[in-house]
């Protein structure tokens, strides 16, 4: 027996003891399940990323629209009573939204009839809601402009794809934590590549997490609730809903003069006096059997701080408070602003946007590294390659070119946008089968600038208002203008060599 002291080796980190043929199964199923996913969830983590700015958009749309603090209760009930007679009594669900210090308008609209109008201080209605590039940004984030219930649930699989792909990704490399800073710069493009992907996913995991388990939740909304419909009350989805939602007030079909919502806005302003309403939401407002629905939040911490009142002809009929929640009922409302950032401010959205983008680098990258890996075993994908670098490059060229559009002419239907999409997705398709991935990245980052640049030097020509949110978006969108294409002018179109993964 050795009488020294026997010095123990150092306990490996859990990660790096797990099987060699796991990892290996574990590997191959992340890289199969981010090829089949890619495209999908590059183009929503792209778009994601652009949409956390949705209301800076729609008021660099609007940027000559009333700008409102606050609406007074006798506004809102002449703006109301006004697009009533525009539309005809015969009005089943309408909503209003109310000034916010996020995006200072009041806006009225009705379910399925149009953009809605925009009313000012005296509540007269001043002009149309034009917001076509946010809502086709918004839009092809949520469901892809497919139908409603497909697009969510393609959207919510991929999250859950997402998702998936990032427990693989840990799982698959035991030593990811433990090399969390270590870059392999200046040396083979793939082994570069692979460093900043798994550092990037390192980095903002929680971010990632986040995202994509909220974005899964959310495209799957109704499926679960279909699924606890079924568990908990005989497939009666409806009873699901009730669980959150207030009681459907009594049919009465008869007609009625407008609702009148300034004695409810009274009636607030004693249950919460220091709230602000944000959302009313109008059913029948011209029947005796009407109903108003407000949410009303507070200027607090917490992400769950929307309180719901609900009146009918005679008065108030149900509340149902933020402080009331349970867990469950927290985390359900938080779930939007968790997705989206719309918490916290402009530097919450700021990081939301930088963050997004690594992921969507992370998508981008990823199948980048399987093409590099494939062309350092010899062999390689040529036509697989030119078809990622387009549709890497092709989609922000086709959202650019569609931001320009609407730039141009507000009047735009979203329709439009989404042939504008469609037909650039397409033409880079197309010239992925004549061009090599450097001129073809290069050819789409220089026309992603060039639009970049007409967006917002067109808005600020033509449509400046006096909004500075607005002429902030002008700057940024001419600033990154100038800075992809410079980035594209220095990128040189050169064929590649056989160590050198395409350009995404």
């Amino acid at each position: 027996m050795n009488t020294g002291k026997m010095a123990r080796e150092p306990r490996k980190p859990l990660l790096s003891r797990v099987p060699a043929d796991f990892v290996r199964a574990v590997l191959k199923g992340h890289s199969g399940l981010g090829l089949a996913f890619a495209a999908a969830i590059y183009l929503v983590c792209l778009t994601g990323s652009i949409a956390v700015f949705a209301q800076e958009f729609e008021r660099w749309e609007q940027a000559d629209a009333p700008r409102l603090e606050s609406a007074s209760p006798q506004a809102v009930q002449s703006a109301l009573e006004a697009m009533v007679a525009q539309a005809g009594t015969n009005v089943g669900h309408a909503y209003i939204r109310m000034p916010s210090p996020a995006l200072p308008h009041l806006t009225l609209s009705l379910e399925g009839e149009g953009p809605g109008w925009i009313a000012d201080a005296e509540g007269r209605l001043v002009g149309e809601v034009r917001t076509p590039w946010t809502q086709f940004i918004t839009r092809l984030h949520i469901n892809l402009h497919l139908p409603q219930s497909w697009g969510l649930f393609l959207v919510g699989l991929t999250g859950v794809a997402l998702l998936s792909s990032l427990i693989s990704g840990i799982l698959a490399h035991p030593r990811i934590f433990r090399d969390a800073f270590h870059l392999r710069l200046g040396g083979s493009r793939r082994l570069q590549e692979a460093d900043l992907h798994n550092r990037l996913g390192v980095w903002a995991l929680p971010f990632h997490v986040a995202v994509s388990l909220t974005g899964a939740l959310l495209g799957l909304t109704t499926l679960i609730v279909g699924v606890l419909g079924i568990a908990l009350f005989q497939g009666d989805v409806g009873k699901v809903y009730e669980l959150f939602l207030p009681a459907e007030p009594k049919e009465d079909a008869r007609p009625a003069p407008v609702i009148d919502l300034v004695p409810m806005f009274a009636e607030l302003r004693k249950q919460v006096p220091d709230g602000r309403v944000e959302l009313v939401m109008l059913e029948h407002p011209t029947e005796r059997g009407g109903a108003a629905l407000f949410n009303v939040t507070h200027d607090d911490s917490r992400l769950a701080n929307t309180d719901t009142f609900a009146f009918d002809r005679s008065g108030l009929y149900h509340a149902r408070r933020a402080g009331d929640n349970n867990l469950g009922e927290n985390i359900l409302a938080s779930l939007g602003k968790v997705h989206f950032g719309w918490f916290g401010g402009g530097v919450i959205k700021v990081a939301y946007a930088l963050l997004g983008l690594g992921l969507t680098y992370l998508a981008a990258s990823g199948v980048t590294i399987w093409l590099a890996r494939r062309r350092d075993k010899r062999n390689p994908a040529p036509g697989w390659e030119r078809v990622w670098t387009s549709v890497v490059w092709g989609q922000p060229a086709a959202l650019a070119l569609g931001a320009a559009v609407a730039a141009v002419s507000p009047a735009v239907s979203i329709g439009a946008l989404v042939a504008v999409w469609g037909g650039v997705s397409l033409a880079a398709l197309a010239a992925a089968i004549r061009f090599e991935p450097p001129a073809l990245s290069r050819g789409l980052k220089l026309l992603t600038a060039a639009a970049l640049t007409a967006a917002g030097g067109a808005h600020l020509l033509l449509r400046m208002g006096g909004d500075p949110v607005a002429w902030t978006v002008d700057l940024v969108l001419i600033v990154l203008g100038f800075a992809l294409g410079w980035w594209g002018i220095r990128t040189r179109s050169v064929p590649q060599t056989p160590r050198t993964a395409p350009s995404p």
